[in-house]
């Protein structure tokens, strides 16, 4: 019983160090990435719906990303979602058949931002990790009856190595995040 509970917690917490790395990848560095893209809603006859289903992504330089839409009517949404998009910077020009980004050049100040919202996105991963800490410690708690009180604090003192592990893991996607952002 507390062995399903423990792994049932690992895979939880697995998934969350996973979309915390998803997340860090939206963040731009220096160069134009696909990834930045992932989470940018576009006004598609009136629902939003996510760039990569409209549109396929390409790099055309270390700055300039490629944006080819499937149906050229979503040209004028896809270019304002992404000039609406915040922390992006970006200016996308239209030329009838696709829509060219080229991303701004960043500066120490802006890195500096990044680096902060990158913290932020970390912070919120660890507070995700920590609650599911504690849901697994309730479904600990309520096996007390029918497990004696050692074996469950055994139990907790897994629970807390596994989730030491999983916030660690954020922490080094951390530091390699915020390395490759102040890197010039």
């Amino acid at each position: 019983m507390i062995a399903d509970v423990l792994a049932e917690t690992t895979t939880r917490m697995a998934r969350a160090v996973e979309a915390a790395k998803e997340d860090f990848s939206t963040v731009r560095t220096g160069r134009a990435n696909p990834q930045l893209f992932q989470k940018v809603l576009v006004d598609y006859y009136g629902t939003p719906t996510p760039l990569a289903q409209l549109a396929s992504l390409a790099n055309q330089e270390a700055r300039t990303l490629i944006i080819t839409p499937y149906d050229k009517s979503a040209l004028k949404a896809i270019e304002q979602a992404i000039r609406d998009m915040p922390n992006l910077g970006a200016n996308p020009t239209n030329d009838g058949n696709l829509v060219r980004v080229t991303m701004p050049e960043l500066t120490a100040e802006r890195r500096k931002e990044y680096v902060k919202l990158v913290k932020s996105k970390a912070e919120d991963a660890k507070v995700h990790v920590r609650g599911i800490r504690r849901k697994s410690k309730d479904e600990l708690d309520a096996l007390k009856s029918d497990l004696g009180e050692d074996e469950i604090a055994r139990g907790e003192k897994e629970l807390d190595v596994i989730t030491r592990q999983h916030v660690d893991l954020i922490d080094d996607a951390l530091k390699r995040k915020e390395a490759e952002l102040l890197e010039v």
